[in-house]
């Protein structure tokens, strides 16, 4: 703490607080990553008086731009790498059908009672007088050492009066793998349908940094557990469940895919690509059919799957571009690379696996090497040399072949010259023939040997050639 308190910033910050006979103290975040070795940037500052003032009091000795926010009674500095903000001390009451509180000026107690967890009401005072005193009236170090997550006060208020704390409680969990408090799990199990009041952006948010966080299924365990999943997702909790028939049972894929999800994110922090993790198999519940003699079957989850993408996405406020179409097709191909590695692989099959990933084909491999979830060590082992074998044919396929992101030596506009045709079906045919040839290796992809091959196609459908291109 004391290494943290010799940055300039908190010293011009004392001096302010010394000449303006006002108290000021780091407050939160910042405060609990001291203790928890966790690099932060952000500072809270609370002034027991105008915090806006004060904030523009040390940014004049900073000699820096202040940022004031009116409206929330707040300012905002940036020094060097930090970003610190002020605001006064302030205490706190809600309307049951929002989470916007009343704010009245109130004392450090009170601010530090508003806060949503032990841990983020640690408070270091300032003022010279008492510069480096630790402020813990809650317990907030014991529950770190102990890693738990608890509330200042009744979770039961905590939680109605801000829903959002309830994820905010589940996403600390998952970051720092702490567990949450008994009575904390209990008040979130008690206030669920509470959720609907805050929007669908803030909850997304919340659960993007669960999914980001170093073993994201502490936390979906926690929402689902306490009900939550059901209320934000429930495509995800439909996953849950074995059933069987014929003493035959399928595999519960709400934990398989929380397996999947915690594999991939050994190997990459991309949040798409976890996201692909999470959806892979999210239609499996609308295709799950029991065949005599097969047992259970999911034909077709991974097209399925991926029709569902766009609507999930667009539900959860998520960006409908290029990273959901990048998810569509990751759930679209996952079972590809699987296939191939269970038979003996051709240069037709890794062509047509290269054209359609694209540069998403590191990824996909990815995906795929972890959606290996079975407890068999010996058909682990198979699986990942099998993997390796397939990763090894798409680099020499590639390299020979150059099929990522593929476009067609010989274009339309090409054949229309060629022929002295207009557009239409003939173009067409003709395009579809010669990317056909190259996928299957009957011709090299490379322009002289697609030209004279569509003046072959053409002449099969009674075209001349007219022109050289």
């Amino acid at each position: 703490m004391i290494q943290h308190l010799n940055n300039p910033v908190f010293k011009i910050i004392s001096q302010t607080a010394g000449e303006s006979y006002l108290q000021a103290y780091a407050i939160g975040g910042f405060v609990r990553d001291i203790f928890l070795k966790r690099p932060s940037k952000d500072i809270d500052i609370v002034v027991l008086g105008n915090g806006i003032d004060f904030a523009e009091a040390v940014a004049k000795k900073l000699k820096v731009k202040l940022a004031v926010f009116k409206n929330f009674g707040t300012a905002q500095l940036k020094y060097n790498d930090l970003e610190i903000e002020f605001v006064g001390a302030r205490k706190e009451s809600y309307r049951l059908d929002s989470r916007k509180p009343i704010v009245e000026n109130g004392t450090l107690e009170d601010d530090q009672k508003r806060r949503d967890f032990t841990i983020n009401a640690l408070a270091i005072a300032l003022h010279p007088d008492s510069y480096g005193e630790l402020l813990d009236p809650f317990g907030g170090m014991a529950d770190m050492e102990q890693k738990l997550i608890r509330t200042p006060l009744n979770p039961v208020e905590t939680f109605s009066d801000d829903p959002l704390r309830m994820m905010r409680a589940i996403r600390f969990a998952a970051q720092l793998n702490f567990k949450i408090d008994d009575i904390a799990v209990a008040a979130i199990k008690n206030n669920i349908d509470r959720i609907s009041i805050v929007s669908q952006e803030r909850i997304t948010d919340e659960l993007n940094k669960i999914i980001l966080s170093p073993k994201p299924s502490i936390g979906f365990n926690y929402l689902f557990d306490t009900g939550l999943l059901r209320k934000i997702f429930p495509q995800m909790v439909d996953l849950y469940g074995v059933e069987i028939i014929n003493g035959k049972g399928h595999k519960d894929n709400f934990y398989h895919t929380l397996q999947v999800l915690d594999n991939i994110c050994e190997t990459t922090d991309d949040l798409w690509l976890r996201w692909a993790a999470i959806l892979h198999d999210i239609a499996k519940p609308a295709t799950k059919r029991f065949e005599s003699g097969h047992g259970w079957t999911f034909h077709g989850h991974e097209d399925k799957g991926a029709r569902m993408v766009p609507k999930i996405f667009a539900q959860l406020k998520l960006p409908l571009n290029e990273k959901m179409k990048q998810v569509q097709k990751l759930v679209m191909l996952h079972l590809r690379p699987i296939v191939l590695s269970q038979s003996i692989v051709t240069d037709s099959a890794v062509r047509r696996l290269l054209f359609e990933a694209g540069d998403d084909i590191e990824g996909l491999m990815l995906l795929c090497k972890a959606d290996i979830t079975t407890k068999n060590e010996y058909k682990v082992k198979k699986y990942r040399q099998n993997f390796d074998l397939v990763q090894q044919k798409l680099k020499d396929v590639e390299e020979r072949d150059n099929m990522r992101n593929w476009q067609p030596p010989v274009t339309g506009t090409d054949i229309m010259q060629l022929f002295g045709i207009k557009e239409g079906r003939e173009v067409g045919i003709i395009k579809n023939q010669i990317r056909e040839a190259i996928l299957e290796g009957e011709i090299p992809n490379s322009r002289n040997e697609a030209i004279e091959y569509t003046i072959l196609k053409g002449a099969e459908i009674g075209l001349k050639v007219v022109a050289s291109v």
